[in-house]
């Protein structure tokens, strides 16, 4: 668990294979407890355990065939769990993959298929759906916020704003259309936002923070970085007189564009000059212009907490296998 947590909020989590991003988020357990749950929703527990539909209305002995269909346009991901959700489910199916999580599909395009036992089939019918067709939602809306900034020098950042339990399926998926990983939670880096430092005078900003920073450092040798939030620029510049590599990123909280342009101005002529992160207020339409002020990064909550799922359908044949 802890390569996981150090691995995934890493930049190089963003620059490795999809493939091998599932396969390291799968090492940490959490997706299989997340579909381990979902079953158990599905077919309880105990004496009563099981689809009771399927078994008094397909024969045992049935076998199929399911196409999984994109039944509008997006980005997909989701696809690399299915081995692992039939595992968790019974195993006694096999899939076969037409296209690959990150791929952009059109209205009926058939994503995978699934063969084996009918009731196994439509057992897991609604858990395939719902983890496509939330994770392409997701997928989908990143891809939309990075085609907007278009060739900026800005990258886009999820954020924890996420649906509890889902979160590294959620941030697989943000990487899936195109986004980068922020931090994965409270415990791999240290992110100082405006409650934590309630009540600070700006006059002891720069020795707080610098002492928190030296103090974070000290007791997580691994940190993937530190990060403030301002909402000034007067608290900006007692950051920026911080000797360089105490602070990694300050967050531009709820800036407009002509405050985030003096903020870039100001960092530039810094010592320690650390990456600028806009966030606050960010839509699909203001996307280009923050991103022209030369900020580094641009975190959004949209990108997770409040997408769309993307509309999937598992076709069910029932000749031949």
């Amino acid at each position: 668990m802890p390569y996981l947590y150090h691995l995934l909020a890493m930049e190089a989590i963003n620059d490795i294979p999809l493939p091998e991003v599932y396969r390291t988020i799968a090492r940490g357990g959490l997706v299989r407890r997340l579909l381990e749950l979902a079953r158990d929703e599905d077919l309880g527990q105990g004496d009563s355990r099981g689809d009771i539909t399927s078994l008094v209305t397909i024969p045992e002995e049935l076998s199929g065939k399911a196409a999984l269909v994109a039944r509008g346009p997006g980005i997909v991901a989701g696809l690399a769990a299915l081995p692992d959700i039939l595992e968790v489910f019974g195993g006694g199916l096999r899939t076969e993959h037409l296209v690959q999580d990150g791929a952009a599909v059109e209205r009926g395009t058939v994503l995978a298929r699934l063969y084996g036992p009918m009731r196994q089939i439509l057992t897991v019918e609604r858990t395939v759906l719902n983890v496509v067709g939330r994770l392409s939602g997701v997928a989908s809306r990143t891809a939309a916020f990075v085609r907007a900034i278009g060739g900026s020098r800005a990258r886009i950042y999820d954020t924890r704003k996420t649906t509890p339990g889902l979160r590294v399926l959620e941030k697989y998926a943000v990487r899936c259309g195109g986004g980068r990983c922020h931090r994965l939670g409270l415990h791999d880096a240290v992110l100082i936002k405006d409650n934590h430092i309630a009540g600070v005078p700006l006059a002891e900003l720069a020795r707080v923070i610098g002492g928190a920073a030296r103090a974070a450092r000290a007791q997580r040798p691994g940190l993937t970085f530190v990060e403030v939030e301002v909402d000034s620029l007067d608290q900006l510049n007692e950051i920026l007189m911080l000797p360089g590599g105490l602070v990694d990123i300050v967050l531009l909280d709820n800036m407009d564009v002509p405050t985030l342009r003096r903020a870039v101005q100001m960092r530039d002529g810094s010592v320690g000059r650390p990456e600028l992160e806009a966030s606050g207020g960010v839509r699909p339409e203001n996307l280009a212009e923050i991103a022209s002020t030369g900020v580094d990064r641009i975190s959004a909550g949209a990108l997770t907490h409040s997408v769309s799922s993307l509309d999937v359908a598992l076709d069910v044949e029932t000749s031949g296998a």
